[in-house]
């Protein structure tokens, strides 16, 4: 009995033992800890059913099972040579390079083999497509625009594999050396065309900017001249009032006194004029006519004439007179000296005569 006891003891435990091992596996099979960067495909008999997020999940023991473990994290395609044909019938070559990420792990599975080298083919059509539209210097320079180009046209076409194309790029542009060489007398014609036309823009500037000064220089002289003509219209003016104002004394003058002032103001001129002659820088000796005397000798009855309204005292009168008569009686012997002598008056003496009287 005792033996039966133990064999049943034992038999007992060799049974937990086994149940507990079998909830082990059960539990290892139906719990599945996804990482962050993948995404688990679950079949059951074969087919699919689900994917599995990253986190703790559940599934059914030995009907379900992991059958791909797919990458969610963006991928790199390896660098690639593309040979094109340009628009101006250039043959380059380009390196090109495609990145993109697994959006739906079914489609990538299910719908296609090797996704690097369907990505691939596809990626080298639509660059070739896309670089035969231009010219081999837009294709140098546009490389923004055509990698935008080719990232959209790829993108459709890999949406039916679950995937994201997230860039493409464009590396380099290898050109032969026949290309190059005549890329490089391009550029240096291309070089000599701008000077060209950079030295012709500056001859023209400063021709505008020569022509501009000779204008504005134009301008001024204009404005200047007619600055003087006011001047001089303005002082013609003012000779002219001053000359109307004079006329209109001496008029009132001629209406007051009469006949001694009319021959008083031609008799002044006569003076002004010996004066200005004997002053001339030019004039070493002057000759008088003798009608010279009789011009000074009547300066004293005009003077007189003139001057007698004016005088307040008879001693003034009779002195200035006598002054007057002096004076003339001077100024006649003197030039009846000179006269019968024949000498000519010098400008000094001459000039000394005619201011006394």
């Amino acid at each position: 009995m005792e033996m039966l006891e133990d064999y049943i003891s034992n038999s007992s435990n060799f049974l937990t033992i086994i149940i507990v091992v079998f909830a082990i596996i059960i539990l290892r099979k139906a719990i599945k800890i996804v990482p962050q960067s993948q995404i688990f495909v679950i079949e059951r008999f074969g087919k699919f059913t689900r994917a599995l997020k990253p986190g703790l999940s559940l599934i059914v023991p030995f009907l379900d099972r992991v059958a791909h473990k797919v990458s969610v994290l963006e991928r790199q395609l390896p660098q690639f040579e593309i040979s094109v044909i340009t628009k101006d019938n250039v043959e380059v070559k380009l390196e090109s390079t495609v990145f993109y990420r697994v959006t739906d792990p079914s489609r990538t599975v299910y719908r296609i083999e090797n996704v690097d080298a369907a990505v691939n083919t596809t990626a080298t059509s639509i660059v070739r497509s896309a670089a035969g539209k231009l010219d081999l210097d837009d294709l140098q320079s546009s490389r923004d625009s055509m990698n935008e180009e080719i990232s959209i046209n790829l993108q459709q076409a890999a949406d039916v594999w679950g995937i994201d194309i997230t860039r493409t790029e464009i590396l380099d542009v290898i050109i032969d050396e026949q290309t190059q060489a005549a890329q490089r007398q391009q550029l240096n014609a291309e070089r000599e065309r701008r000077a060209a036309v950079a030295q012709a823009e500056g001859e023209k500037r400063s021709i505008e900017l020569s022509a501009e000064a000779k204008l504005f220089e134009a301008k001024k002289e204009a404005e200047a001249v007619k600055v003087t003509a006011d001047a001089e219209a303005y002082a013609v003016k003012v000779k002219a009032e001053a000359d109307a104002k004079q006329t209109r004394l001496l008029a009132d003058a001629i209406a007051n006194n009469g006949q001694p002032a009319i021959d008083f103001e031609v008799i002044k001129r006569q003076v002004d004029a010996i004066g200005k002659i004997a002053a001339a820088d030019s004039s070493k000796t002057i000759l008088l006519p003798s009608e010279v005397t009789g011009v000074l000798g009547s300066i004293e009855t005009v003077l007189s004439s003139v001057v007698k309204p004016n005088l307040s005292s008879p001693n003034s009168k009779n002195k200035d007179s006598k002054t007057m008569k002096s004076s003339v009686i001077n100024a006649r012997s003197t030039n009846k000296q000179s006269k019968n002598t024949g000498q000519s008056l010098s400008p000094e003496k001459s000039q000394n005569n005619i201011w006394k009287v």
